[in-house]
């Protein structure tokens, strides 16, 4: 077999010919069999980070399937193991079940039975990689600085790529986004990702500040400046001078505030009130809205100056709703995070969970999608861990979407996430999604999916 990325089978057996055919048909299968004679030198074959299944005879000299399996489980407890037993040999295959076989083959066996379990162990394999890998990079996050965005559609590379671009240059930002999809995150990565990574990020949020108190909250003021200022107070640029201020849903900023932040902008240095001298400040300011700020600007509500100076930079975030693909890989995020929070364990999310997952509106993007997760952990043994009575009660919004549109958008993220798994290998993908490859061009072209979009490392 010459194809590199056919997923590999350790096939174990002293029987020559038993090793012969058996390899032929997992060749016709479009797998990469590894035949061995003994257990000892497929061990040593055996790598950390194999992809596919190990098929052994129990009986063999030497070291026998049962050692074998007690062996990988040490090394691996998630890699798939098929034994071969002999004919009537129920006991055994009784123990080797216990003993954590993924399940066994009684000879004489037809082909198709072998290549059928083959198939389930590699999904099953597939997915425990899949599994220890997002956990593995959830423990990283921990370790590492800077939030970690998730999504493998078009829409998240590009953002990522820009987010990349935009942290390496001293630039201001403007964020762009609905409610909930992440701004602060966005904000977050883009400091982090920067030479200002070790210096503070401060945020505020523009519209939780009472008018009277922000001017103090941004600038900070001088002891005696005004009643009640008893001492004097740092605020919150100079506070994060060498670092990133934040301002959170800016369009609500008071106008007379507007003209102050301009002119912090341009000259880079801030006057705490009650003060005549100015501070000079080293930060990046990196500002979030919902709004559309030119239309704002043009109905009076904010200062068409303050606009253009905000507008040399700005990235749009892309609500979920037009990212769907990426629903149950997030979702799946969030819910091991909050497992491992909690303590708790959920079950995968099935079929059906999926299908709920895809067919909502997600009104409240990410975020609202972050707390089901949470839910679905703490409360889900409540409800049979069912998605939708878990959804009961929210707002489904105004995009509810018609049952052949759920179909054809389920479909569509089967094959994103099949494309994504196996890195756009389409013989790998028209065998773990069963169709032929006719059919899976067809799906690619109506759904505007290209192979080749997931045949390179991408920005995750």
């Amino acid at each position: 077999m010459d194809d590199a990325n056919a997923t590999p089978v350790l096939l174990i057996d002293d029987e020559q010919h038993l090793r012969i055919t058996a390899s032929q048909t997992l060749e016709l299968a479009g797998y990469a069999p590894e035949a061995h004679a003994c257990a000892e030198t497929a061990l040593d074959a055996l790598r950390d980070d194999f992809q596919g299944v190990i098929v052994s005879d129990i009986r063999m000299p030497g070291m026998d399937g049962m050692s074998l399996l007690r062996e990988v489980r040490r090394r691996d407890p998630d890699l798939p193991v098929i034994l071969i037993t002999g004919h009537g040999d129920i006991s055994t295959a009784v123990e080797a079940m216990r003993e954590g076989a993924w399940d066994f083959l009684e000879k004489p066996f037809a082909g198709d039975r072998l290549i059928d379990m083959v198939r389930r162990g590699v999904e099953k394999r597939r997915l425990s990689l899949e599994n220890r890998q997002l956990k593995a990079e959830l423990d990283a996050q921990r370790a590492a600085p800077g939030p970690r965005l998730v999504g493998r559609t078009p829409a998240m590379h590009r953002l990522a790529t820009m987010i990349q671009r935009i942290s390496q240059v001293e630039a201001d930002v403007l964020l762009f986004g609905e409610t909930g999809v992440g701004k602060d995150l966005i904000a977050r990565s883009i400091h982090e990702r920067s030479a200002r990574g070790g210096n503070p990020f401060v945020a505020i949020n523009c519209g939780a500040v009472p008018e009277a108190i922000i001017e103090s909250e941004l600038f900070g003021h001088e002891k005696g400046a005004f009643t009640g200022a008893v001492e004097r107070r740092i605020g919150k640029f100079e506070h994060a001078n060498g670092g990133t201020v934040f301002l959170d849903e800016i369009e609500s900023m008071p106008l007379a505030l507007q003209v102050k932040l301009l002119r912090v902008l341009q000259e880079r240095s801030i006057e705490r009130l009650g003060a005549n001298d100015p501070v000079t400040l080293d930060i990046r300011v990196i500002a979030a809205t919902k709004a559309d700020l030119k239309t704002e600007a043009e109905a009076g509500r904010f200062r068409e100056d303050l606009y253009y100076r905000l507008n040399v930079v700005t990235l749009p975030i892309p609500p979920l709703r037009e990212r769907r693909e990426d629903i149950p890989l997030l979702f799946q995020h969030f819910a091991v995070v909050a497992a491992n929070r909690s303590g708790l364990e959920a079950p995968p999310v099935d079929a059906s969970g999926a299908s709920v997952l895809l067919a909502h509106d997600w009104p409240g993007n990410v975020r609202e999608l972050r707390n089901l997760a949470e839910r679905y952990v703490l409360l889900g043994a409540a409800h049979d861990y069912r998605l939708d009575a878990l959804l009961e009660g929210a707002d489904p919004g105004p995009g509810e979407m018609s049952l052949p549109q759920q179909v054809e958008l389920f479909e569509k993220s089967l094959i994103s996430q099949s494309l994504a798994s196996h890195r756009g290998h389409v013989p790998a993908i028209c065998e773990h999604l069963g169709l032929p490859r006719k059919t899976l061009y067809d799906k690619l072209k109506k759904y505007a999916l290209k192979a080749e979009d997931y045949r390179q490392d991408r920005p995750s």
